[in-house]
């Protein structure tokens, strides 16, 4: 098993969306960066763990944690008109995106704040990508370490 972190815009889809979802399921569509596709592609796999990070909002942090249910497979919205993540250069016989399911398993609440990480910054989370200047990837993966510290902070 490993461990992740994916990122989300709570406006676009949050927490609370995906706890609404048909069995707290949804697939991971619109990534659209060579580098987390790669991951998602070829790296995640059903069974791994992540966390779910709100982004790109007044207090973004870790809202949930997610279980992968299916690996990477096409992102059919890169195909799909009316799409916000329709891709006319990503033919369906040789597709450039790919996605993952997720299920929700556990909210938290309060988030665990990006804050809050950054305090852990010279510490148990120095590696951690999320907290590294200019990192803006979409699909990070997470240390065993970093993901039992952060548990840890959730308790």
């Amino acid at each position: 098993m490993r461990y992740w972190l994916l990122k989300s815009e709570p406006d676009t889809f949050g927490i609370a969306d995906l706890a609404k979802a048909k069995a707290s399921t949804t697939s991971w569509e619109g990534v659209r960066n060579f580098q987390a596709r790669n991951m998602l592609r070829d790296e995640i796999k059903a069974g791994d763990l992540a966390f779910f990070y709100h982004s790109s909002c007044p207090e973004p942090g870790i809202a949930g944690i997610v279980e992968v249910v299916r690996g990477g497979y096409p992102d059919a919205s890169a195909w799909r008109r009316g799409s916000p993540y329709l891709d006319a250069k990503s033919p369906q016989n040789k597709p450039l995106w790919y996605t993952v399911d997720v299920r929700l398993q556990q909210r938290i609440e309060p988030l665990l704040s990006l804050a809050a990480l950054r305090s852990h910054a010279d510490g148990a989370l120095a590696d951690m990508l999320l907290l590294r200047r200019g990192n803006r990837l979409s699909v990070t993966p997470v240390s065993a370490a970093q993901w039992r510290f952060i548990l840890s902070l959730m308790r």
